[in-house]
């Protein structure tokens, strides 16, 4: 059992400390992983706030089958299509101004080295499912198993979106005069 599942079990049998520690752990992951499908970081922190209230609310049954991590990403991913559906809100003008400058400091944050933050920014310009598959798998770290829960695909098609993915992220590294190692 993972420190995520571990806490939730306390969670659920009453100790609200587990929650804080689920959301230390996940809160700024959970964030980046949001703004992927929104573009916007206010939004975001609003979206995970909505995911972590769901998990304190709903308390919805964590079966073990995957890692925590995944179940909480997808948690937080029915939130935003909940959201995009909706469609989004206006958004005041001091918050539009002050929305790139937040969002670069908190990757700043989350992505310590200047080659990660290159690979950020080409993942900028992929398409929304190539950037997600790849957010999941290696800044996450996350099994294809687990992408696959989260994205609510086959793992094939996890392997196959993956690997289109790589190749545009490839791509758009090259336009850049990114030198690379091996993927």
């Amino acid at each position: 059992m993972d420190n995520g599942a571990e806490s939730y079990r306390r969670f659920l049998d009453g100790d609200d400390s587990g929650l804080g520690e689920i959301v230390g752990e996940y809160k700024d992951g959970l964030i980046l992983f949001l703004n992927g499908f929104v573009g916007n970081i206010y939004v975001a922190e609003e979206l995970a706030e909505d995911a972590f209230f769901r998990l304190m609310i709903k308390k919805p049954r964590f079966s073990g089958k995957s890692s925590f991590k995944s179940f909480l990403y997808g948690i937080g991913r029915h939130v935003a299509l909940d959201h995009l559906r909706r469609g989004p809100g206006d958004v005041p003008l001091e918050e539009a101004e002050n929305c790139l400058a937040d969002e670069e400091d908190l990757e700043k944050s989350y992505i310590m080295e200047e080659r990660k933050g290159t690979v950020l920014n080409a993942m900028k310009k992929l398409r929304p499912e190539y950037r997600q598959v790849l957010w999941l798998v290696y800044f996450e770290d996350l099994s294809n198993g687990e992408t696959s829960a989260v994205m609510k695909k086959s793992p094939r098609q996890i392997r196959n979106l993956l690997y289109r993915a790589k190749q545009s992220l490839k791509v758009e590294l090259e336009k850049e005069g990114f030198t690379y190692e091996e993927f």
